[in-house]
């Protein structure tokens, strides 16, 4: 089927951009062309000529499958939501809408935004355009809209929105987790502005602590040396939020001769972050590196808006940002909040962490926000043709914001790269200015000396980042892996050591997913695709082999009445996290939430000369660990009780997706127990878990002489409209552990059992 009609007049003046004046200089407008051929679960495999007409057909298909969701993403990273839904309403992330849209109206200002796009090289500015003109498209061709979205918000997108968007992302893990206290900070004896109340930084500061846990990862890249067959293999098993605007979506993007590439996309991003080629696979890790530092500003005590530095009275500068608000009676007013900023950065005040009083106030200053070129950085990512090729464009570009890279290619090569943007704080300089009160969790350095500030250094692709080639890079025979600890043990037989602990820190206990992986992938033989898909398909709780003897012992030595059902589940547990396994997983997840705080739990402590197997058991013989681990056993024993959960109930009827009206079963747990199939999930009614987060876009990769044989699932489905065709099948799928093969060439696409193809087209007039 072909679908052609000429393109409005009011698109033609800039293909629906929406920016400033400086930005509609591009490109003549050409005619847009793109086959969308989908095959199984509705995978979209989309061909065009150009980089435009490919960008095209991206926004069309998306906008078929996740209109509500990219246009809710739009409303939010425009700062609109309060104009819409009120100020009381609650984003997906649980801020509320006066506090997101005050700060995305700071992010993304319209000089900000302007700057942006004028960094792109002209293929991403195709590719946005496209993507535009494909969405815009496929909304106006809606007789009606979904009920999610059946609202004024919804409306055709600009380049503008797909920028802020990418804006957004960049700063995912920094200034963006601290939108609150920049848009609550006052100065003090001024007139307090209305910021988030102690909740909300209550919900801010739970936010920070599970950003790893809701955006972590596993990843394997198996070397010629260890592969069954000889050839590299790849998994990738990115661990990321189900809803909202990190909800990847499954796609193919071909244009011949020059790019074919399959795998993962975020919201609005016309290219692929985690995939594969013809002749390369990766994906990527959330790190452990820091991408912002906090700067404690020395006040002038005449006057709190203005601080010293290197002894002179400067001042702060002020920006006034402007919110649209409905109100209660259905009019709109505006609102408006004061942002500082130093030369640091902006002003941040969290109640009772970083106070503004009229002694000192804090700056924060995050890398990525001069991050332009993290949509190049994937582009020329898509189109690497080797590990080789690969490493150098991250190398050149350096445009990973705040993620690992694992790699292999059809040469045998495995590759580990910690290559993200970091700032540029070595360790004498941390010595000299920071304070080792503040530890290493968030970096404080001293605001009063220009000193202080990042070093910059000429090599690096931006001021005050850490050049490439004093980052950790690691390639190998046998294999590579990674799992949100530092880069300290890709592969323990070459330890990275010796960087910024702004980079990584060596000698740290490894997190329980880590611990697994390496004792799997250190067992003797050879490892297949298999393997790799087992070493998230089997569920194992690594933590239990680690504790359960003692937690037994302790269950036969306390005869309390109380304990008698959960030692029996204890014991009847098989220490996975299967759909079949038994409520013993249940009291195992609430016996460790207690027992890990307690001091001196191990029996065995970590040891940096054998990070691999320590810590491990637990110190019974301290009354302490004891008497804790027996009031942990009581505590979940009444709690299971109170719950109303049956003594023979699974997990599987426990943890659960809601998906069309109906309930899906999902294996995976806790990623805190050492469960690979990393689950995160919320309590619901009854003692159930609605999962929020976890294992999302899964991938196998290996090859033979036709090019990539993958297989894979996308946890969550491709579509996020409850009453689509493509909401719930491949959740499924997960759910009985049915990976696909993914069809790459054209033989295999036109040979799947569901395919079929369209032409859309636009042309001028």
């Amino acid at each position: 089927m072909i679908i052609s009609r000429p393109l409005s007049k009011a698109c033609l003046a800039g293909l629906c951009l929406g920016l400033s004046v400086s930005a509609l200089a591009r490109t003549p407008v050409t005619d847009m062309s793109a086959d969308i051929r989908r095959t199984s679960f509705g995978v979209p495999h989309i061909r065009a000529a150009d980089e435009r007409s490919l960008g095209y057909g991206i926004g069309y298909a998306y906008a078929q499958d996740n209109l509500c969701l990219l246009a809710n993403e739009v409303t939010t990273v425009n700062g609109e939501r309060s104009q819409f839904f009120g100020a009381q309403a609650l984003t997906l992330e649980q801020r509320d809408n006066l506090s997101s849209d005050m700060f995305f109206k700071w992010l993304n200002t319209p000089e900000a935004v302007d700057a942006f796009w004028q960094a792109q090289p002209p293929e991403v500015r195709d590719l946005i355009d496209g993507y535009v003109a494909g969405y815009n498209r496929q909304l106006s061709e809606r007789t009606r809209l979904p009920a999610d979205c059946d609202n004024a918000s919804v409306r055709p997108i600009t380049a503008g929105d797909l920028l802020k968007l990418t804006r957004r992302l960049l700063v995912e893990g920094g200034v963006g987790q601290f939108a609150e206290a920049l848009v609550a900070a006052s100065p003090p004896e001024a007139v307090v502005q209305r910021g988030a109340t102690p909740e909300g930084f209550q919900m801010a500061a739970e936010r920070m602590q599970r950003f790893a846990l809701d955006r972590g990862s596993n990843a394997v890249a198996i070397g010629s040396e260890r592969s069954q067959t000889g050839r590299a293999m790849l998994l990738a098993n990115p661990h990321f939020p189900w809803v909202g605007g990190m909800r990847f979506y499954e796609m193919q993007l071909t244009i011949p001769g020059k790019l074919d590439v399959m795998g993962a996309a975020l919201p609005g991003l016309p290219l692929i972050n985690i995939g594969f080629n013809q002749h390369m696979a990766w994906t990527h890790t959330v790190d452990t590196s820091k991408h912002f530092t906090l700067y404690r500003l020395e006040l002038d005590p005449k006057d709190p808006t203005r601080y010293l530095l290197d002894g002179q009275s400067r001042a702060l500068d002020k920006q006034t940002v402007t919110v649209r608000v409905k109100q209660a009676d259905g009019s709109v007013r505006e609102q408006s909040r004061d942002i500082y900023n130093s030369v640091f950065g902006p002003i941040v005040q969290w109640p009772g962490k970083l106070d503004w009083n009229d002694r000192v106030a804090y700056s924060l200053r995050d890398a990525n926000l001069e991050n332009d070129r993290v949509l190049q950085q994937w582009y020329a990512m898509n189109q690497a043709s080797s590990v080789d090729a690969l490493q150098t464009s991250v190398n050149t570009i350096q445009g990973i914001p705040w993620v690992n890279t694992l790699a292999v290619d059809d040469q045998g090569q495995a590759l580990y790269m910690n290559l993200s943007v970091v700032p540029y704080v070595d360790a004498a300089k941390l010595a000299a200015c920071s304070d080792p009160r503040a530890g290493l969790e968030m970096i404080l350095l001293d605001g009063s000396r220009s000193v202080c500030g990042w070093t910059v250094d000429p090599a690096a692709a931006q001021k005050g980042i850490y050049p490439a080639s004093q980052l950790p890079q690691l390639r190998r025979s046998d294999y590579v892996q990674h799992s949100n600890d530092s880069a300290w043990m890709a592969n323990p037989e070459a330890p990275l050591t010796g960087f910024s602990p702004l980079i990584s820190q060596d000698s740290q206990p490894l997190g329980p997913r880590a611990r697994f992986a390496l004792q799997r992938l250190n067992q003797p033989g050879a490892i297949s695709v298999s393997d790799l898909q087992g070493m998230v398909m089997d569920n194992r709780v690594y933590l239990a082999g680690q504790v359960m003897p003692d937690l037994l012992t302790v269950c036969e030595e306390d005869d309390r009445p109380e304990l008698k059902a959960l030692c029996i589940s204890l014991k009847a547990w098989d220490q996975q996290a299967d759909l079949d396994s038994g409520i013993g997983l249940v009291h195992f997840q609430n016996i460790m939430a207690n027992v890990l705080e307690v001091p001196d739990v191990w029996r065995v402590p970590f040891d940096p000369a054998d990070p691999q197997h320590t810590p491990r058991g637990l110190n019974l013989q301290q009354p302490a660990v004891l008497s804790a681990v027996r009031e942990a056993l009581l505590a979940s024993a009444i709690a299971v009780k109170a719950s109303g959960l049956s003594p023979d109930v699974t997990w599987g009827e426990i943890q659960r997706v809601g998906k069309g009206g109906r309930q899906i079963p999902i294996h995976g747990g806790p990623a805190e127990l050492g469960v690979y199939n990393a689950m995160q999930s919320v309590p619901g009614a009854g003692g159930t878990r609605e999962v929020v987060s976890g294992t999302s876009y899964l991938q196998t990769v290996t090859f033979d002489r036709s090019g990539p044989q993958a297989q894979g699932l996308l946890a969550f489905s491709l579509s996020s409209d409850p009453s689509a065709r493509h909401s719930r099948d491949q959740t499924v799928a997960f759910s009985k552990k049915q990976w696909r093969p993914l069809p790459f060439s054209e033989a295999q696409i036109e040979a799947d059992p569901a395919y079929q193809t369209v032409r859309i087209s636009e042309k001028t007039q």
